[in-house]
């Protein structure tokens, strides 16, 4: 099989010639060479492998793009052309096909005629997802005057505004096109150079083609109002973007610390040597290396026309690892490293196309092999299953769409004083896992500009809010502008920045700075507690004298001061004074379902009980009295008939109410989550309400109806007549009844227990102490006036 040449077209920005600048200082240093080298580097290993394009040699034409679409389509009808002569799809005299191009920098002159491009969808995922991790919300966008640049921005902007990131302002960038509009386009880029530093946003998203990092490094020289100090920003770009120096009086510290996404790049064998062999003196073939040489090292080869020559001549032997990194690297760049794979990808799809059945049937038919009748159109098949391994480990291959799947490294450029260029990787976007890994970041790694002092920057309208305050919208201006108001009581705010503030759970209440909820204190009032300890010890202390009066009545018993006096009703009374005062120990403790469904009706059957008792005495009292007129039919009501009969009735009505109480709604143990901000209360919920009123109020009626009796019969003349005690009594109940009721509405929690143990114990000890005290001081001290004389005495 005859050898033959494939060619491969490559577009590559490399200026040979300066633009014209305004500035006589302006040099070209051209960078880009690099790109030239791993192309050259690529080709040369190919033509040296027998295993992929055997008996076949690979070629390249270079073509240089100048940044500018209008040259990029004239190259491309050139490579349709004749050699001499521009007639486009008309070729002839030429033994050498071209099959492929492999595109530029730049997506203005490359993307005009590139039919597969890498995927930027995951490059803005990347960016977004940077911002996110920083939260850097308050960014600005710097972006090329073109197609693309808009189209990045309509893109983005939804994009971010959803995720809660904010676009302080959008400013496009042009580049040069003419010198008339020079001085226009450097005071525009001044201008924006002024408006970035000046602004609150410490983020910036550049997106454009390569030259706008040659802009970005004007823009700060040439600004009308330069400090000695410059405010820092954070400056991102994209992987179209790459480092390139255009004069010797320009600015670095503007891209130190610049997070850059780059494509993947890795370590090529052979390549450091291969670059470290090159000199103008000993490369054949290689148009671009003088140029080159003349540009990175400011020298000039000599010229036999000239009789002098201006400035150091070259000698050949300069190090080109000696140059600083914002000339050459030594280290394959992103770019460099993509053109690199493109040309692998070009001939394996070439030898997938040699080894397709289509050649196969031509070698049956012994049909002459001849790839100039093959279409550069049908290499496209081909290259989309491509999928192979470079020298350097990864695996290179294209979807479904022919967007190569690669991922993208996140790349600090950090400037040294020395003006040494360092990049180091700090992060990266996979693709091939899974999402919630496919963005990683080493913060620790990063080199900060110098005016953030090695702190992380923050990028916001406005400050943080902290936990226990919100924000509060600004009309007129972004969301990320705000106001931090404090969260109104109640609420609280646990987290920075939040719209709302949140209210606890009903067993949790807001601390002091109302960023955090704290569990609320469950109470009751327990006998550990001072007013447990005083109540139960004041009931007790009662209990213990209703004991011993009754004691002392049991051991007088046949004194004529307490037969007088009925002495069944008596101890009925005491023994039922006895039980009020222990039956408000239930209301002390943990309420239980059996003490919150006895406690109520305990202490309404046995005050009434108590009440009827005094009721009873006294209407004994005044029918006593009346009995004793002459003639009076009073005396056959005289007796214990009566007063078991008030007695039962009393009871038995106060029973009934009770029961009415428990059958349809008893009292059950409940907790109380309201009346308290930090407490949750554990208490009886009384159930029906009206009906522990009934019960309150059926007592209210007999104490009313036996002050009444008592006030009247208050004046009988007996020396041992009780009425006058038992109104006294009575005044003392009622009046500690009547102000139980607003007291216990006014209270919370477990001091309307207390209120309502106070009130027991309180009416109890005054019945006791009106109507037994003056009895108890005549048995104990005037013993002589418990006699039968003085029981029938009348007052004088």
């Amino acid at each position: 099989m005859a050898s033959q040449t494939f060619i491969i077209s490559s577009s590559i920005t490399f200026v040979q010639e300066p633009p014209p600048v305004l500035f006589e200082e302006l040099a070209v240093v051209p960078k880009n060479y690099q790109h030239i080298l791993a192309l050259s580097f690529a080709v040369k290993e190919i033509n040296e492998d027998p295993q992929i394009l055997p008996n076949h040699t690979l070629g390249f034409h270079i073509y240089d793009s100048y940044f500018n679409a209008k040259r990029t389509f004239h190259a491309t009808i050139q490579l349709m052309s004749t050699v001499k002569k521009f007639a486009p799809n008309y070729i002839c005299n030429i033994q050498n096909k071209l099959m492929a191009v492999v595109g530029g920098l730049d997506p203005l002159t490359s993307l005009h005629v590139a039919t597969m491009a890498p995927k930027e969808t995951l490059q803005y995922a990347g960016i977004l997802s940077l911002l996110l991790h920083f939260g850097w919300i308050w960014i600005v966008i710097l972006t090329s005057n073109d197609e693309y640049g808009e189209r990045f921005v309509q893109t983005v902007f939804p994009v971010f505004s959803r995720n809660g990131i904010c676009i302080a302002f959008i400013e496009r960038s042009s580049k040069f096109t003419t010198i008339t509009d020079s001085h226009e386009r450097l005071e525009k880029g001044s201008q924006i150079h002024e408006k970035v530093s000046n602004s609150k946003a410490n983020v910036v998203v550049a997106y454009g083609e390569s030259y706008l990092i040659v802009f970005l490094r004007w823009f700060s020289y040439l600004s009308k109002h330069i400090t000695n100090k410059q405010k820092g920003k954070v400056w991102i770009v994209t992987a179209q973007m790459e480092l390139t120096s255009m004069v010797y009086h320009w600015e670095t510290d503007i891209i130190h610390g610049v997070l850059s996404f780059t494509i993947h790049s890795n370590d090529l064998p052979g390549f450091k040597s291969f670059v470290k062999s090159r000199n103008p003196s000993n490369t054949k073939g290689d148009g671009f290396i003088r140029d080159f040489w003349q540009q990175a090292f400011g020298c000039v080869f000599p010229d036999p026309a000239l009789d002098k020559m201006d400035g150091d001549v070259c000698s050949g032997k300069e190090k080109l690892e000696n140059l600083p990194g914002t000339c050459f690297e030594m280290s394959l760049t992103g770019h460099s490293y993509s053109i690199y794979n493109a040309v692998y990808a070009m001939a394996y799809a070439l030898h997938s196309m040699c080894s397709s059945r289509f050649i196969h049937k031509l070698l049956v038919d012994k049909r002459e092999l001849n790839f100039q009748d093959k279409h550069a159109w049908q290499l496209h098949h081909f290259l989309k299953g491509i999928h192979f391994n470079n020298s350097a480990g990864d695996k290179i291959s294209f979807d479904h769409n022919g967007e190569l799947v690669a991922g993208f490294d996140i790349i600090n450029w950090i400037i040294s004083p020395n003006q040494t260029f360092h990049r180091v990787k700090v992060g990266k976007i996979d693709p091939k896992g899974p999402p919630e890994q496919a963005f990683s970041i080493s913060e620790d790694v990063i080199t900060w500009h110098k005016w953030f002092n090695q702190v992380q920057p923050l990028s916001l309208c406005t400050e943080h809010c902290n936990p226990g305050s919100r924000k509060k919208m600004k009309e007129g201006e972004p969301f990320c502008c705000y106001d931090c108001i404090p969260c109104p009581e109640g609420k609280i705010s646990e987290q920075r920045d939040q719209n709302d503030c949140d209210k606890c759970s009903d067993k949790d209440y807001p601390n002091n700075n109302q960023d955090a909820c704290i569990p609320k204190a469950i109470t009751f009032l327990s006998f550990e507690e001072p007013w447990g300890i005083s109540l139960s010890c004041l009931a007790s202390a009662l209990s213990l004298i209703t004991i011993m009066v009754l004691g002392m009545f049991v051991r007088h018993h046949n004194t004529p001061i307490i037969k007088a006096n009925n002495r069944d009703l008596t101890y009925t009374l005491l023994i039922s004074l006895l039980l009020c005062f222990l039956c408000a120990l239930l209301f002390i403790g943990q309420p239980g379902k059996v003490t919150c469904l006895f406690r109520q009706t305990a202490f309404g059957i046995i005050f009434s009980v108590a009440v009827s008792c005094v009721l009873a005495k006294t209407i004994t009292v005044i029918l006593a009295f009346m009995a004793t007129k002459p003639g009076s039919r009073m005396r056959k009501w005289v007796g214990k008939r009566l007063t078991n009969s008030i007695m039962l009735s009393c009871f038995l009505t106060q029973n009934g109410i009770c029961i009415v109480w428990l059958v349809t709604f008893p009292p059950f143990p409940d907790t109380n989550i309201h009346s308290f901000a930090e407490e949750i209360v554990l208490e009886c919920n009384e159930g029906s309400v009206t009906m522990f009123y009934c019960v309150l109020g059926y007592l209210g009626f007999l104490a009313t109806v036996s002050f009444a009796v008592a006030f009247f019969a208050r004046k009988l003349p007996d020396s041992f007549n009780e009425a006058k005690f038992i109104t006294f009594s009575m005044l003392v109940f009622c009046s500690v009844w009547l102000s139980f009721i607003p007291s216990y509405l006014s209270s919370k929690g477990k001091y309307m227990v207390a209120v309502e143990i106070f009130s027991i114990l309180a009416s109890g000890a005054g019945l006791l102490g009106c109507i037994f005290a003056p009895k108890c001081y005549i048995i104990l001290l005037r013993p002589e006036l418990n006699n039968k004389e003085q029981l029938i005495r009348r007052k004088s």
